[in-house]
């Protein structure tokens, strides 16, 4: 059995008269999901690895205090098959250029199972990534040195833009102990003494800085970060950079030169 997160919007966002919102209460009203609408080679990839029973971290996007609901709220219950949302062109994320006869974009299914007691937060998640192994908060030294790690190598901290994301088995023991014992109020922390940097540290600008945190797509969900068919660093490469423009600064400088050579 594999462990997984997937990202749904909790707030309205309407795209093409349709609203993308998909909240956990949204989820545990309809029991059954199927997870469509993701136009991300990369999260498309995942969810064709997954199998029938493995479980799922249902994880808040896109809104202002993004959060893991709950450790096991979800479970796969059918395997990646052909997502015909990609063919409707009503739909928010419809693909004009896929073909029902070699599908590009699939989806599985995936079944509410439960909530947890505490809400496990990404800032604080990002404290916990924050602090070393000789000083970690007493209010969660269960998750043990080995939960620590997991929780530091996570992708969800490291690339947080990716909609679908393996979740290591420690990494999941680790949050499905958070969620149920809990030991913080207001989803952080204080921290204990000098903390330690971590990609997390450094990459966490530039995930805010984006003007969306991925999401689930498709019917109440969020867009990958680069749309259809651009998959940034998936199938298609890295984005290509911006020549800079000449400063007023330059313009004055190649000016004087052009003088003393007169």
């Amino acid at each position: 059995m594999k462990h997984w997160l997937m990202k749904a919007e909790p707030d309205s966002r309407i795209v093409k008269g349709k609203d993308v919102r998909f909240s956990i209460d949204d989820f545990e009203a309809v029991g059954t999901t199927a997870w469509e609408g993701v136009r991300n080679f990369e999260a498309r990839n995942l969810m064709k690895e997954m199998s029938i029973g493995d479980k799922v971290l249902f994880y808040h996007s896109n809104c202002k205090n993004p959060a893991l609901m709950s450790s096991g709220v979800a479970q796969v219950c059918r395997e990646a098959y052909a997502d015909y949302t990609a063919w409707d062109s009503s739909h928010p994320y419809y693909d004009p250029k896929t073909d029902k006869e070699a599908p590009k974009w699939f989806m599985v299914d995936v079944k509410f199972i439960s909530r947890a007691p505490h809400f496990v937060s990404l800032s604080l998640l990002r404290d916990i990534a924050g602090v070393s192994s000789l000083d970690v908060p007493e209010e969660i030294a269960y998750v043990g040195s080995d939960g620590l790690t997991a929780i530091k190598e996570m992708t969800l901290l490291n690339r947080g833009r990716l909609s679908v994301q393996r979740v290591s088995e420690a990494c999941w023991t680790a949050i499905e102990e958070m969620a149920r014992r809990g030991g913080w109020e207001d989803g952080s922390f204080p921290r204990r003494g000098k903390t330690t940097s971590t990609r997390s540290d450094r990459t966490r600008k530039t995930v805010e800085g984006g003007s969306h945190e991925d999401g689930k797509d498709g019917i109440r969900r969020n867009m990958e970060s680069d749309g259809p068919g651009l998959e940034g660093r998936g199938e298609t490469g890295g984005r290509r950079g911006r020549k800079r423009k000449g400063s007023d600064g330059d313009t004055i400088n190649a000016r004087r030169k052009s003088a003393r050579k007169k």
